[in-house]
């Protein structure tokens, strides 16, 4: 059974209760989260080939360190960096290193800041120079498949009701979604209930409440949906070594529908793509 808390009132772990965030929280939220977008958006001219995802990553802990932010996946369960980057084929939790990126590649980068105890939560994908056409066409399917389940959030609508936009988009489009990792709720914890699928059926799942905050972070691939993790317990990547791609934004619900905390203040939420109403 599903149990729904106030947030002042829930303790400081997850307990597999939903909280639920007034609107002051929503403002705390808001302050996180585009401080967040900022970094984001000031990495669209930082990535290209060349680079490391090193370099990049000092950039997160100084950008977070100018700001009075912890970036909040330095020294997290044993994690060593300020930013996780994800390569081509790498689905999620991939690892700063001094290999620099090369011409043609993709990557995924995802902050989280914590800004006065609130954790701001994305991610985008970031062509490396020239892309081929295929990779792409996956950072456009992927981006939609974000704004369809961002399109499926509202108060009496059930999770399943995101992850069933989000599967029927990208398989209509030949392409397959990741099963073992999905969204989350966010807020004053990192990680917290309720787990938010990018698949499955509207009428499964969670009851969408005002109040809730949780990430939508679809990872679609080019091939087929299974992966594993690497020996060093973090990095997560294709069976099939086919690209994989991934957005996220952090959203709460509200009594219409709901709010995206995450939106870049530049208009950058898709670097290096066509705008959409271009």
């Amino acid at each position: 059974m599903v149990t729904y808390i106030e947030a002042a009132s829930a303790p400081k772990k997850n307990t597999g209760a939903i909280r639920l965030y007034t609107q002051e929280d929503f403002a705390g939220m808001r302050k996180a989260c585009q401080l967040t977008a900022r970094c984001l958006d000031e990495l669209a001219a930082i990535v290209k080939p060349g680079v490391t995802t090193s370099a990049i990553d000092r950039f997160v802990f100084e950008f977070g360190m100018d700001n009075g932010a912890l970036p909040a996946t330095l020294n997290y369960r044993g994690y060593k960096y300020s930013v996780c980057t994800s390569i081509n084929h790498v689905v999620c939790h991939g690892m700063p290193e001094d290999k620099p990126l090369r011409e043609g590649d993709i990557i995924n980068i995802d902050v989280t800041y914590i800004v006065d105890g609130w954790h701001g939560d994305s991610s985008r994908m970031y062509p490396v120079g020239t892309v081929k056409r295929a990779a792409e066409r996956l950072m456009e399917v992927t981006y939609e498949c974000l704004l369809r389940g961002i399109a499926a959030v509202k108060p009496g609508a059930r999770t399943g009701a995101i992850g069933e936009a989000i599967q029927t988009y990208a398989e209509a489009e030949r392409c397959s979604v990741v099963r073992d990792f999905c969204g989350h709720g966010v807020g004053r914890l990192f990680h917290d209930s309720p787990n938010i699928l990018h698949y499955g059926r509207a009428d499964e799942g969670p009851e969408l409440r005002e109040g809730m905050i949780f990430t939508i972070e679809p990872m679609i691939n080019l091939g087929k949906p299974h992966v594993k993790v690497l020996a060093d317990g973090w990095t997560a990547v294709t069976r099939d070594r086919s690209l994989s791609a991934q957005y996220e934004h952090a959203v709460g619900v509200t009594a219409t529908g709901c709010e995206v905390f995450t939106l870049s203040p530049g208009g950058l939420d898709r670097p290096g793509l066509p705008p959409l109403n271009g």
